[in-house]
């Protein structure tokens, strides 16, 4: 059985988090509800956290599926080096934009989703995971086969002559003999 990879589990968690966070910030802050600064609080942290989880990690073994639109984001949370490429780090900060986000209805859902995404990139850091950038491919494909760039010399094999279909111009000599007698009243 495969190793876990906690990190893809954090990424979408966190994600998802962040615009649970936004959209609760939006609407606190739409709201005019009281304590409306922790949502418009919401608003700057969970946009935060949605350019920050957007480009996901290359995985350790397999296929790694960007998003669309990834590679700008990629370039940007790259240029910040161990601060975003530390799941460790991405765990406190996590767990550190929650908190405000608890002391307002509005946001509590966000709050505690991000929470979690917390504890996920904290388990993600004890089994030693770090985020890797999914770059686009530098390298060409391997050439193909000398027979895929040259057409094919021979013709393909065709039946021998007797057993082609015959032409139209003689009906007697184009119709087939039927091996097996037919009559018509056999009912």
């Amino acid at each position: 059985m495969g190793k876990i990879e906690w990190a893809m589990w954090a990424n979408e968690q966190a994600l998802a988090a962040g615009l649970i966070y936004l959209v609760g910030g939006i609407v606190g802050v739409a709201g005019q509800f009281r304590g409306w600064e922790f949502a418009a609080f919401g608003i700057a942290a969970g946009s935060f956290v949605c350019l920050l989880e957007y480009p996901r990690s290359k995985r350790n073994k397999g296929t790694s599926m960007a998003r669309t639109g990834q590679y700008c984001f990629t370039v940007c949370v790259k240029a910040f080096g161990p601060l975003t490429r530390n799941y460790y780090v991405r765990a406190f900060l996590h767990a550190a934009l929650a908190v405000p986000g608890g002391f307002m209805l509005a946001t509590v859902l966000g709050c505690v989703c991000l929470g979690i995404a917390s504890l996920i990139y904290l388990s993600a850091a004890i089994h030693g995971e770090h985020w890797e950038p999914i770059l686009p491919r530098t390298e060409s494909r391997a050439p193909m086969g000398d027979s895929v760039k040259k057409p094919p010399q021979n013709p393909p094999p065709r039946p021998p002559m007797e057993l082609r279909r015959k032409r139209m111009e003689d009906l007697e000599g184009a119709a087939y003999v039927n091996p097996i007698a037919v009559t018509a009243n056999e009912f």
